[in-house]
């Protein structure tokens, strides 16, 4: 993708690549598997529509990723207008799984729930970082804040994640 003008066929291939990553970001942005689906698809129109906004040379994951995160942020303001609401909460963002839990995915069920309890920009910052592996500069262009406010978030989140599980209190989810 490096030195040229992208061209459609090559937004496609790009979008199929990362269908699962973006999917991925969308159900962490919404909690929601339905609502994931349509920023996914919503992506790849936008996408698909605005190629040539590409800037060759630079990673299309983050660009990708950079465009579904806008489509949420407008998504958001327009739920809070419709509906005087911002954030809708889901449960769980994990799928159930009746079968026999082992030791290993008790803890990554625990894991996950800490993540999830964590204030929203913090989950997101720490999403883009620790499971995308986006560095802090690429982290911060996509969520459009300074490099600083990503280093804060990922501090904080680490902070309160490395806290014991029942130290943690409810109040925290108002603090980003």
């Amino acid at each position: 993708m490096e030195g040229k003008i992208i061209t459609t066929s090559d937004v496609r291939q790009q979008l199929a690549a990362h269908l699962t990553r973006l999917w991925r970001y969308g159900l962490v942005l919404s909690r929601d598997r339905d609502l994931a689906e349509e920023l996914v698809q919503s992506t790849c129109v936008r996408a698909l529509e605005r190629g040539a906004q590409y800037t060759p040379g630079t990673r299309i994951d983050r660009w990708l990723f950079s465009i579904l995160h806008s489509i949420w942020i407008s998504e958001l303001r327009s739920r809070h207008v419709r509906m005087g609401k911002g954030f809708v909460a889901s449960e769980e963002l994990i799928a159930p799984d009746y079968r026999e839990q082992d030791d290993a995915r008790l803890h990554y069920q625990t894991i996950m729930r800490r993540v999830n309890a964590l204030p929203e920009a913090q989950r997101n910052t720490v999403f883009l970082v620790y499971v995308e592996g986006f560095t802090y500069q690429e982290a911060a262009q996509t969520l459009a804040v300074p490099v600083g406010t990503i280093m804060s978030r990922l501090a904080a989140a680490r902070a309160t994640l490395a806290k014991p599980a029942e130290a943690q209190s409810p109040e925290r989810e108002k603090r980003s």
